[in-house]
């Protein structure tokens, strides 16, 4: 964590959620939300590509917002199979930025999860910029992006990912005509290329 990161708790529709929120030196481009990985396969927001996505995302004058789901650490209720979560972030966003810009992002699971929450909030909010990392399209029904949303998202894979496959992400963004960014030679949590990752996503919120 940084010196400006703080642990907050907030109430949600199952009970209380556990949150981090790292503000910069200097605040003002708006509100990222950034939801993790699976929980019952050891997800948390302490994830290293959620650290990594929350670092980026405060390098370029973002608060970055990441928060445990429901049965993990402190933040009460039970894995609800993307429903509750998706709930759940979207109560943190009318908590923590009820106006002005947001971004939303996730990795694998919380991919799906960011992008059922982009599709409720893309019509009400000015969801400023999307990050999808890993995303766990070979496992749930991910939804299409608004069309008007695909100059503000990134989508980004790895090559020789063994969980999602890329073959199952490249079939659900082919219908929408969705750039995907492939990383060559990198699995799903990218290790060793999480800098790389980290100057990625710092240079599509810069675009």
């Amino acid at each position: 964590m940084n010196a400006y990161t703080r642990r907050l708790q907030l109430q949600g529709v199952a009970g209380p959620i556990e949150v981090l929120r790292d503000d910069p030196a200097r605040a003002g481009a708006g509100t990222a939300f950034i939801a993790h990985p699976h929980p019952l396969y050891g997800g948390t927001m302490e994830n290293k590509v959620v650290q990594t996505l929350a670092r980026a995302f405060v390098q370029e004058g973002w608060s970055a917002v990441r928060f445990n789901f429901r049965g993990v650490g402190s933040s009460a209720g039970e894995h609800d199979e993307g429903r509750g979560e998706a709930d759940d972030m979207r109560g943190l966003v009318q908590a923590l930025a009820p106006e002005g810009p947001i971004a939303l992002a996730g990795f694998s699971f919380g991919a799906y999860v960011a992008a059922c929450v982009l599709e409720s909030l893309w019509a009400t909010r000015e969801v400023r910029k999307i990050v999808l990392v890993g995303t766990a399209a070979s496992r749930f029904a991910v939804p299409a992006l608004p069309a008007d949303a695909h100059g503000r998202a990134l989508v980004v894979h790895g090559e020789q990912d063994d969980t999602v496959p890329l073959q199952a992400v490249l079939d659900w963004a082919r219908p929408q005509t969705l750039a995907l960014t492939l990383v060559p030679g990198v699995g799903h949590f990218f290790h060793g290329q999480l800098p790389l990752l980290k100057n990625l996503v710092a240079r599509h919120l810069r675009s």
